[in-house]
């Protein structure tokens, strides 16, 4: 009897192939996930940071940097040094624990008595991920009369701590670290010197008094950095325009019996310029938001509702004229510095500050503080209050160009979309939302001026074999074609574009299976019929949360809300809780079965706010278009249930399709 040849070797799947990382494993596997890998410039800015937030807490003037010529980097402090002793819990010394554990720190310590009442770190995770992409780190604490000294080689401990007693040429407190950043984990193992320099001065800006210092030693180059005009001498000297108005520059902070925690608030500086670039920096707790966020998003609605209540007061605004936020903010040059006691970054590496509350915070300082100044001023308010008329009626003039070159022969609109009043595509955004209650909560908490919302009956056709003559026989996907202005077209044709209705179109539905496979379908058809709106960018997926927690006063925090996108976030909301002091089941956990029971305010708050909201853009990935036009063919295709089974044993628990 014939014997069949035996099958390939499968690798076996067992007990034994879980891995668990311990310690630094995790960021030594994935430094991508913890910090950038472009350059080691983020992992010193860790070092500095600690720095920095010893001086913000009122323990340090001045702050040293060193580039030594063998590579390594100095950082230099004069604060109250990291403490060394053994740690209560964890039987180790406490300085150790700092640059080996990736949640052991100083800053999850909130509220009186803690070490640092306003920090940019809230992750724990900073110079660990330093000591961990380091061939070599040295590090030496000086206070309560003695020296330690600790060194790491590859994140472990290469020479255990050593104490003695402090001598005579020796501060009396402080902290200093130097380290080898290893280059295997970095595109490039050199400094951007111009961005370290702008990041030192930066650090000076943000605490008058304080002095902060470059020196390299291959160069013998040294800088120095002192600014005790602050915020509005920086701004000055960066601006290369002549500002329209004196800078209008200020600071305020919460009392302990307001809305907010005490001390939370911010300072900033604003010019407003006709021509020139704009320069914007803003700032966290000291830590550099480059990718701006919510106290930004502060900034511009303070800025916007004292200047339009200020036209409104004297009557300025010409008959037919609708001033936007933009209106305002287009031309404003500002550098803002905001104190936020438990910020929210976007990820690790913090360049996006998310925190909702902040929003309300910032504004409501900036708005009363420019409507006091303006009508002190009015000869100067006029002056930005005609900056911002010339910018809304310059704006509206292109909106109704756009809007002749449609011509008269344009389809008549659906009638269940409810459009939105401007005529801006850039500013227009539509929604296409599952369902008549979901529509209905849209609907009441859009913003009027610039959101529409289309609600979609049912699950939409898949359309990945449908011919495109056929398409308008479905009256979902008519009504959408028609709502958009773009009628449907190939990867290879070339559509006209001119009657586009909205910048933005964002599918919205449900958090659930449901509502992801809602997303699917109409993701299919947009890459099938009109793929020309994803490859312009026009195309968006709104993420709402599946959870709200509602979580009692606390401390000098008062009782809050928060929302989680998924089960992940919601464990990481209660754990931040706990760590809180949070009594365990004091909070209240909400889950949102759908859009449509959530309300008009929080559908706003959560998901159509443009400051606070999480959309993610559609975009053609590094896959080819014919590679993804295939891998949709086995996810959408009738005759393809094999092919799906195939991809779904080998990606089920993991699939990321990129279209």
């Amino acid at each position: 009897m014939a014997t069949q040849p035996s099958a390939k070797a499968q690798p076996q799947y067992g007990e034994a192939s879980i891995r668990v990382l311990k310690g630094l494993e995790p960021v030594k596997q994935r430094p991508g996930m913890y910090t950038r890998t472009d350059n080691p410039l983020h992992v010193v800015q860790e070092v500095l940071d600690n720095a920095a937030d010893e001086a913000l807490a009122g323990h340090g003037k001045r702050i040293r940097v060193t580039l030594f010529a063998d590579g390594s980097v100095g950082i230099d402090d004069d604060g109250r040094g990291i403490p060394f002793g053994m740690h209560p819990e964890e039987k180790a010394p406490v300085i150790e624990l700092v640059f080996t554990r990736l949640h052991a720190g100083g800053k999850f310590d909130k509220g009186k008595g803690g070490a640092y009442s306003f920090s940019g770190g809230l992750h724990g995770v900073g110079v660990s991920v330093t000591n961990a992409l380091a061939k070599r780190l040295e590090v030496t604490s000086h206070r309560e009369g003695q020296v330690a000294r600790l060194v790491f080689a590859d994140g472990d401990v290469a020479e255990p701590l050593v104490l003695r007693k402090a001598g005579e040429g020796d501060r009396r407190t402080g902290t200093s670290v130097r380290v080898w950043p290893d280059a295997k984990y970095f595109d490039s193992d050199a400094l951007p010197m111009q961005e370290l320099a702008h990041l030192l001065r930066s650090k000076a800006v943000l605490m008058p008094g304080v002095t902060v210092s470059l020196t390299v030693e291959k160069t013998r180059d040294s800088q120095t950095w002192q600014y005790k005009g602050g915020l509005t001498d920086y701004l000055s000297q960066t601006l290369n325009a002549d500002p329209v108005i004196p800078l209008f520059e200020g600071e305020g902070y919460a009392d302990s019996n307001e809305t907010f925690a005490e001390g939370e608030g911010a300072q900033w500086s604003v010019a407003f310029t006709e021509d020139g670039h704009v320069v914007r920096e803003s700032y966290v707790n000291l830590i550099p938001t480059s990718a701006g966020g919510t106290h930004e998003a502060g900034l511009r609605e303070g800025l916007f509702t004292a200047v339009k209540s200020f036209i409104e007061l004297h009557s300025l605004l010409p008959k037919g004229v609708k001033l936007l936020p933009e209106d305002v903010f287009a031309r404003a040059s500002y550098v803002l510095s905001a104190k936020v006691l438990d910020p929210q970054f976007q990820g690790q590496i913090k360049e996006r500050l998310n925190s909702r509350d902040a929003v309300r915070l910032v504004a409501s300082f900036v708005r009363p503080a420019l409507e006091l100044w303006l009508n002190q001023h009015v000869d100067y308010g006029k002056k930005l209050a005609e900056l911002a008329i010339r910018a809304a009626q310059t704006r509206q003039r292109a909106g109704q160009k756009v809007e002749k070159r449609k011509g008269s022969g344009v389809a008549v609109l659906p009638g269940k979309l409810t459009d939105c009043e401007s005529r801006d595509i850039s500013h227009n955004e539509v929604f296409l939302v599952e369902g008549d209650s979901a529509g209905g909560s849209a609907k009441m908490g859009r913003d009027k001026e610039c959101q529409a919302v289309l609600p979609l009956r049912g699950k939409v056709l898949n359309t990945w074999e449908v011919e495109r003559d056929r398409l308008f026989a479905n009256t979902e996907i008519h009504d959408i074609s028609v709502a958009v202005g773009v009628d449907p077209h190939g990867p290879n044709d070339s559509p006209d574009m001119s009657g586009l209705r909205y910048g933005k179109i964002c599918i919205l539905a449900d958090a659930d299976v449901d509502g992801s496979h809602i997303q699917v379908l109409l993701l299919t058809l947009f890459f099938r019929h009109f793929p020309k709106l994803i490859e312009a960018g026009h195309v968006f997926v709104a993420r709402p949360p599946l959870f709200r927690v509602d979580a009692p006063a606390r401390g000098k925090k008062p009782a809050s809300k928060t929302y989680a996108l998924d089960a992940g976030e919601l464990t990481a909301i209660l754990d931040k809780l706990r760590k809180e002091g949070v009594r365990e089941g004091s909070w209240t956990i909400s889950r949102f079965k759908g859009l449509g029971e959530m309300s008009a305010e929080q559908l706003w708050d959560t998901t159509l706010n443009p400051d606070t909201r999480r959309l993610l853009p559609v975009q053609l990935g590094a896959v080819d278009f014919t590679g993804t036009e295939q891998l949709i063919t086995k996810l959408m295709g009738k005759g393809e249930a094999a092919s799906r089974r195939e991809l779904m044993e080998l990606h089920g628990d993991a699939v990321e399709v990129d279209i």
